[in-house]
């Protein structure tokens, strides 16, 4: 008589017990997926779960019994059917094609199912799948009104897909955005509709609604890296690196070592690193923090995006706060350049004040006040520009060397040459380059006053002897007469 499994196990050789352990993990794992099968009171009561879940409109929890019925009977076309009309109502197009194309083979003239996956096509652009899933409804049913409906629609949709595209041809994209959205409103999962919208979006310089777009042909895509990517890279590109970060994390989250966003999320961390810095330290006047950090964005990132604004931007005004004027004034040029932004046109008042330039920070006020006409700094600056500019007038020679008012001409002349050395335009650039002119042109103007007595006396008793106002009432005209503050001047100066 044959001894039980456990008997062999406890007398037998070992390979007699190597067998015998063999046979009975397949008998338990035989056992194990025995009772793992579901029976049909078990997906009866999947299906009736469902369709509670389903009228509370819990589409989730119903997809979840549905699921569990499909697994316990594939072959079932009315609950393949059931779990498809639960992927529509999710938008999950493709699954719910899925279902629906499964039903038709296992059920070919269920013309419910057709219809829903012809409407499923419809709403996805897929005009000519559509309409040959609804040609074959009305075979059957050529009363079917919802059927007959949607195939109306069908060949006047196509006919404005055809336009949309020759308006782009020719370049006419606000024509072509206005019947694209006409379409989604017919067809809202479709992906060539939506990334054609995004595309003219960029090109009308809409980023805002590009993106927009872009993160709806990323859902019904499923989340593809490349979609996170292409997002990230257009947030980036109008200035949002925090969000342009998120985005890049996400696709990094699918595939950690991506060959475009593993790079990119590397640049990406500096880049925002930097500017955060910058921007605390920009909020804490540490001046000098916020500049070091606002040239490392504008070195990691050479092209033209909006990410070197936001560090021209910042660089404008921390250079200002630091009382570096010139090369505060090249920064808020070059974020200018890219962008006109009321708060940078404040900022380089601010610079141009620094500089003594009255005029121009009055205008640079003035066009702040065109972008914002509600900008309250703005409207304070200009009536502290004027306030100063008055104050002004007399020009201090004696300040504008350096020099005590008991100097000597020997002494005035050295002071003279060694700013005009260092003011010397030709020594500058650019925004620069005007703030040089302004002071050379104060230079040579105290060294004029101040190594001709007679001038010097007339300056000593209170008055400018190169004040227009003042030659005018006394028939002359001083040289630097036609000069005003901020006017660019060509010149060549000797320094003997």
């Amino acid at each position: 008589m044959a001894l039980p499994l456990s008997d062999l196990l406890m007398l037998g050789s070992g390979e007699k017990r190597l067998a015998a352990c063999v046979v009975l993990l397949l008998l338990e794992l035989f056992l194990e997926g025995a009772e793992s099968v579901p029976n049909q009171a078990d997906i009866d009561n999947h299906l009736e779960l469902g369709k509670e879940f389903l009228a509370r409109g819990q589409l989730s929890d119903a997809l979840t019994h549905y699921h569990a019925a499909v697994e316990g009977d594939a072959n079932n076309y009315l609950t393949l059917f059931k779990r498809g009309t639960v992927y529509l109502a999710l938008g999950k197009t493709r699954f719910a094609i899925q279902d629906f194309s499964r039903v038709l083979e296992l059920k070919p003239d269920f013309t419910a199912a057709r219809a829903q996956r012809g409407l499923v096509h419809m709403k996805s652009g897929e005009y000519e799948q559509a309409l040959t899933d609804f040609s074959v409804v009305l075979r059957e049913e050529p009363n079917n009104a919802l059927v007959i409906e949607q195939y109306s629609r069908l060949e006047p949709a196509n006919e404005q897909w055809h336009n949309v595209q020759h308006h782009v041809a020719h370049g006419d994209y606000h024509n072509a955005i206005n019947l694209i959205t006409q379409l989604l409103e017919l067809s809202p999962w479709s992906v060539p509709f939506r990334q054609t919208r995004s595309d003219l979006y960029i090109k009308v310089n809409d980023a805002i609604a590009a993106i927009s777009d872009l993160r709806q042909v990323n859902r019904l895509t499923q989340d593809s890296t490349e979609g996170h990517y292409n997002i990230a890279k257009l947030l980036y590109t109008i200035g949002h690196a925090p969000n342009a970060l998120k985005e890049i994390r996400e696709c990094l989250k699918f595939d950690p070592e991506h060959k475009l966003c593993f790079p990119f999320y590397k640049k990406l961390r500096k880049v925002e690193k930097q500017l955060t810095n910058a921007e605390q330290a920009k909020e804490e006047k540490q001046f000098s923090d916020c500049i070091a950090a606002g040239e490392a964005v504008l070195k990691h990132e050479p092209e033209e995006t909006m990410i070197r604004y936001e560090a021209h931007k910042i660089l404008c005004n921390c250079y200002t706060g630091d009382e570096e004027f010139g090369k505060a004034l090249t920064q808020c040029k070059e974020a200018l350049d890219i962008m006109k932004d009321a708060q940078v046109y404040c900022d380089r008042a601010e610079a141009l004040i620094g500089t003594e330039m009255y005029d121009d920070a009055i205008h640079s006020f003035q066009a702040a006040l065109e972008l914002d006409e509600n900008s309250q700094r703005a409207k304070e600056g200009i009536q502290k520009a004027k306030k100063l500019q008055k104050q002004a007038e007399r020009r201090d020679y004696y300040k504008i060397l350096g020099v005590k008012r008991t100097a000597n001409k020997q002494e005035i002349v050295k002071a003279y040459r060694k700013a005009a050395q260092k003011w010397h335009p030709d020594n500058f650039r650019d925004e620069e380059k005007k703030v040089a002119e302004k002071k050379f042109i104060d230079i040579a103007a105290a060294k004029e006053v101040l190594t001709d007595p007679e001038k010097r006396r007339q300056f000593d008793e209170g008055e400018d002897p190169l004040d227009p106002e003042a030659n005018q009432r006394g028939g002359g005209q001083h040289p630097f007469a036609h000069f005003q503050h901020g006017s660019p001047f060509q010149f060549k100066f000797h320094f003997n």
